[in-house]
């Protein structure tokens, strides 16, 4: 299974409140439409207050992210190739002003409950000077993940590592080109549960151990609808 997640920013001139429901009702409507798409999740950015930790924030604004789960990238491709997906594409300039994206290998840790009302945090991870890709992803996926579950207050946890760059959309880049090694999600109860996990002692170590191999951590709670 591969993820492909928009990195979205609204056109200047839409609203906010314009620019959810046509990327909900309209484009969601289109993009379901996308042959041997397994599942589509809009997650549209709320708030981008560094919630819960003292941590420094990368340069990122967003108002949302999009998620698209293929079996492997045939599949993906040839989704897009179809006049489903070209519709997808064209339709994207109709209401995105900055569009870039990122192919994931996502590990699910903590599985969030679908029938529980939960809050959700997605973060932007760059990884330190001097960390190479593959002791960022052993320290994430085999230490940090230890750490995360040990955290009481966690409701749901995601591991998105980034494999994959194009800044913008159909431009394929280097790390350079989108210093981005991973997206987190996280789920809680709500907003003071989210800080008491990190301010309790488990909390305060997970994130003594982030700083030994990441450099940024940006933050958005995002409100999330599954289109398919």
């Amino acid at each position: 299974m591969i993820v492909r997640s928009g990195l979205l920013r609204k056109k200047p001139d839409w609203s906010m409140d314009d620019f959810r429901r046509y990327w909900r009702e309209q484009h969601g409507a289109l993009a379901a439409k996308l042959p041997s798409l397994r599942r589509y999740e809009q997650n549209h950015v709320t708030d981008s207050v560094q919630r819960g930790i003292a941590y420094e924030r990368g340069p990122e604004q967003l108002d949302g992210f999009s998620l698209l789960w293929f079996d492997d990238e045939d599949a993906l491709r040839a989704s897009y190739a179809t006049e489903a997906g070209q519709a997808l594409i064209a339709d994207e300039q109709h209401f995105i002003g900055d569009l870039r994206i990122l192919a994931l290998d996502q590990v699910e840790v903590i599985p969030p409950d679908p029938h529980r009302p939960l809050i959700k945090r997605m973060s932007l991870l760059r990884r330190k000077e001097g960390v190479s890709p593959e002791q960022f992803l052993h320290e994430w996926r085999i230490e940090h993940a230890r750490l995360v579950r040990r955290v009481s207050g966690v409701r749901g946890y995601r591991q998105n590592y980034v494999i994959g760059r194009e800044a913008p959309k159909g431009h394929p880049v280097d790390h350079d080109g989108l210093p981005i090694d991973g997206i987190v999600e996280l789920w809680f109860e709500d907003a003071a549960s989210l800080d008491a996990a990190f301010a309790s002692p488990q909390g305060v170590t997970l994130m003594t151990h982030a700083r030994e191999f990441i450099s940024e951590i940006t933050t958005f709670l995002v409100d999330t609808h599954v289109i398919v």
